[in-house]
């Protein structure tokens, strides 16, 4: 099966979901859900799991962690919350868990399609593998093992125009189960006075003492996009880690294909399901969120 090939759940016009859509809004998502787990799959033996969390997490698939039911199930209501309609989750040809799961649950409000990255070689590569499903709209891009706050899926659907939301690093910290150790390694965000991302700072370190004092605004890899992300995913060059990532890309793209990318700042957790050891936390937070798909 070739990448990107759309193979299950692709809507006919027959049984789109009818939804009131102005012209600036999006209704299509993407889910990077092909990483290959490594950090879900070390050994924590602090963490006490249920037996299908610890065989989940043994598989690496963060995506189908069960907390009552799939992580991913909650991704998805909040996207249908936000009135989101069709999502395709970009995966590897091994991930038969994870297309018969959701090609076998009724589905009243969101429809989910599947793209195959053949090799994982960065989220980059993997965006590629969803291009046809876009089919020239702009969309919406988010990892499969965070579960953003319903109101940053809304602003992003409604912004009119490319851009991300920019996570106030304290209020992140306040409401996130992150401890302070990883948040440090996320990419920092210029901004410049207009709103407009300027560029990413991958791997910050001790820049964050250096700006103390200063609002810190934060990427959790979550993005609005129109088709002319894919000419920077396929130009952009691998990185030291030997991948094509998307957030070299959006840089490539700011400074040679003129992209601009607005900025929304949030004061709002996210939850991440990185570790064995986020999952007990994480189910905690999520104990009262109503699921429908």
């Amino acid at each position: 099966m070739q990448q990107g090939t759309i193979f299950a759940g692709e809507p006919n016009e027959d049984d789109r979901i009818n939804v009131n859509v102005a012209p600036h809004e999006i209704t299509k998502a993407v889910i990077l859900a092909r990483g290959l787990g490594k950090r879900m799959r070390s050994a924590d033996f602090s963490a006490h799991l249920a037996d299908e969390q610890s065989r989940a997490a043994d598989a690496g698939m963060k995506a189908m962690i069960p907390i009552g039911r799939p992580f991913l199930d909650y991704v998805l209501s909040a996207l249908a919350d936000a009135g989101f309609t069709d999502v395709c989750l970009v995966i590897g040809p091994e991930h038969t868990v994870i297309r018969e799961y959701y090609a076998s649950i009724p589905a009243r409000r969101i429809r989910v399609s599947f793209a195959i990255q053949e090799s994982p070689i960065g989220t980059a590569n993997a965006l590629l593998a969803a291009e046809s499903f876009t089919a020239g709209e702009s969309f919406l891009v988010l990892n499969s093992d965070n579960y953003y706050p319903v109101e940053v899926f809304r602003a992003l659907r409604a912004l009119g125009e490319s851009g991300l939301p920019a996570f106030e690093r304290e209020a992140l910290l306040r409401g996130s189960n992150i401890p302070p150790d990883r948040i440090r390694g996320y990419a920092l965000l210029e901004i410049n006075a207009a709103g407009y991302l300027v560029r990413i700072i991958e791997k910050p370190g001790q820049m964050l003492e250096a700006i103390a004092g200063k609002e810190i605004l934060i990427s959790m890899n979550c993005w609005r996009f129109s088709s002319t992300i894919f000419c920077a995913c396929r130009e952009v060059p691998r990185s030291t880690r030997g991948e094509f990532e998307l957030p070299e890309a959006v840089q490539y793209g700011l400074a040679s294909l003129g992209l601009r990318f607005k900025a929304i700042p949030f004061r709002v957790g996210v939850l991440d399901l990185s570790y064995r050891g986020d999952i007990v936390e994480v189910a905690k937070r999520l104990a009262d969120v109503r699921v429908e798909l």
